[in-house]
């Protein structure tokens, strides 16, 4: 069931009338039957990964809260057989969820590349939103582990927290201290978040149906015949893609976002202003924000803190030295973080490649930190100075746009030939001979792409200098508010839903 299509509408505005009817202790009822709806439209078959992994992580998160109960009742030198218990029970589940996800996901690459043919490939259909509700779960347990919080004993709130329908399909990735009482513990009707909801979900609807469904469609004509175009159509269909991915993920996130807070439920922000980043690693601070934070604090600080990497790290300091000595043992961890990621996007060489280069990157700066820092000193360059801040920002997003050829790019070695004809045959001439208008899209729709792109970074331009737009639209009272939700409106409407030119898309996380 899209976002996009009015299946999707009617299942909300119906939940939003039962939610608000009933009594307030059995509301998040309504929000449990909605995301089983939801889940099972996209495909009934499907749903037993959801309720595999709800179960395990259910059932373990009990048997790790019972034991954590008694470990801190046992005197310290009786709680050694417990723990030893606690972490075999965590690794058995963790091991059970990822087992799942791996399966199907990564089993038919791992074949591939074990037998060197697809012959034994089992083609499994990959359930929607299936690397969200997994990651979720087990970072409940994990948690759970570390007594961060008492575990759920209510099977059924516990399988809201893992299944709420409009995050289960591209996230955020929640937490459940964070998400699980907001579900249960119903808020009052509001009309303000109503009104909040709607003008956040219609902005969302605009960058995905206005802006990345038209880029898709020059996007996916380019990428299907690489080899047919030079390197300027090639640099375009990146560069269209970078923005295609940015209003497709932060479109998503926005509707869903919008949804919850009409329910009175604040999830957790997934994207802050990312074209506005002056380094890979700030870059990531804004992008995909959930996905960030799980990874630093489950797998980062978990290798970083552990015996191998410690020992590592002395070693390397006493033996190295220098800066390198200092940063090994980090740079071990940040690999290791960008594998993940990559392989997180697909199993193919080429998103391993990308987790690769963001890793090399970012350890390349560690390295060079201290150079850096006396060039900038010797060129009396100011750190603060508006023309240091633009060029920052061009040189992250010019290292991004690189990146973005290998996730696009339906092979590595098919990327690498696009990098290279983007060097060697830069065609200007493609830009106003009409080559562009050949790819897809008519003159007009280019233009509203782009024009609406230009219209999401003034508006984010003007948030990264501190105003707060939703308090800046109550100020200018009833007029702007509702503008702010009828001019997205108009714009999916009638250059969307009843544009004859207009072509839809899937989301594009939609199947991780």
């Amino acid at each position: 069931m899209p976002f996009t299509s009015l299946r999707f509408v009617i299942l909300i505005a119906a939940s939003l009338v039962l939610y608000y009817v009933l009594p307030r202790r059995r509301r998040w009822i309504v929000l449990l039957l909605a995301s089983y709806v939801f889940y099972m439209a996209g495909g009934w078959r499907t749903v037993s990964y959801l309720l595999f992994t709800t179960g395990v992580a259910f059932i373990t998160g009990l048997i790790l809260g019972g034991l954590n109960a008694k470990i801190a009742t046992l005197p310290k030198g009786e709680t050694a057989r417990p723990k030893k218990l606690k972490k075999l029970t965590a690794a058995l589940a963790i091991i059970a969820c990822f087992g799942v996800l791996f399966v199907l996901r990564y089993l038919d690459f791992t074949l591939e590349l074990l037998t060197g043919s697809d012959r034994f490939a089992l083609n499994l259909i990959v359930p929607l939103g299936v690397s969200f509700y997994m990651f979720q779960s087990v970072g409940y347990l994990v948690d759970v582990y570390r007594a961060k919080h008492e575990p759920e004993r209510n099977p059924l709130k516990f399988a809201l927290f893992v299944s709420f329908f409009p995050q289960i399909m591209q996230g955020p990735i929640s937490r459940f201290h964070q998400l699980g009482p907001q579900l249960c513990d119903a808020a009052d009707l509001d009309f303000t978040n109503i009104k909040y909801g709607i003008q956040l979900a219609m902005w969302g609807f605009f960058k995905k149906m206005v802006i990345a469904d038209r880029a898709a469609v020059i996007v996916d004509t380019v990428f299907a015949d690489s080899g047919a175009y030079g390197g300027a159509v090639i640099a375009f269909s990146v560069f269209l893609y970078s923005i295609q991915l940015y209003c497709d993920f932060s479109g998503g996130i926005d509707i869903t976002r919008g949804i919850a807070k009409m329910f009175g439920i604040d999830l957790m922000e997934n994207f802050r202003r990312p074209i506005f980043a002056t380094s890979l690693v700030d870059f990531w601070r804004r992008w995909h924000i959930t996905l960030g934070t799980w990874m630093k604090d489950y797998l980062f600080f978990s290798m970083a803190l552990s015996k191998p990497l410690i020992r590592i790290g002395k070693f390397t300091r006493s033996k190295i030295g220098g800066t390198l000595g200092k940063i090994i043992p980090t740079s071990i961890c940040t690999f290791a973080v960008y594998f993940v990621i990559g392989i997180w996007h697909g199993a193919n060489f080429r998103f391993i490649a990308f987790g690769f280069w963001n890793g090399a990157i970012i350890t390349a700066s560690l390295l060079l930190e201290s150079t850096f820092t006396a060039a900038k000193n010797k060129l009396h360059i100011n750190d603060k100075g508006k023309f240091w801040l633009v060029f920052m920002i061009l040189r992250t997003s010019l290292i991004v746009f690189f990146g973005r050829y290998m996730t696009r790019a339906p092979r590595f070695l098919a990327a690498m030939s696009m990098l290279r004809r983007t060097f060697t045959d830069f065609n200007v001439g493609a830009f106003f001979d009409g080559t562009l208008l050949t790819l897809g899209l008519t003159r007009f729709d280019l233009w509203v792409a782009l024009v609406g792109m230009l219209a999401v970074v003034i508006l984010e331009l003007f948030q990264e200098r501190g105003v707060r737009v939703r308090e800046s639209l109550e100020e200018r009272g009833f007029f702007a508010q509702w503008a702010a939700i009828l001019i997205p409106m108009a714009a999916v409407l009638f250059l969307g839903v009843f544009s004859g030119d207009y072509i839809s898309s899937e989301f594009i996380y939609g199947q991780f």
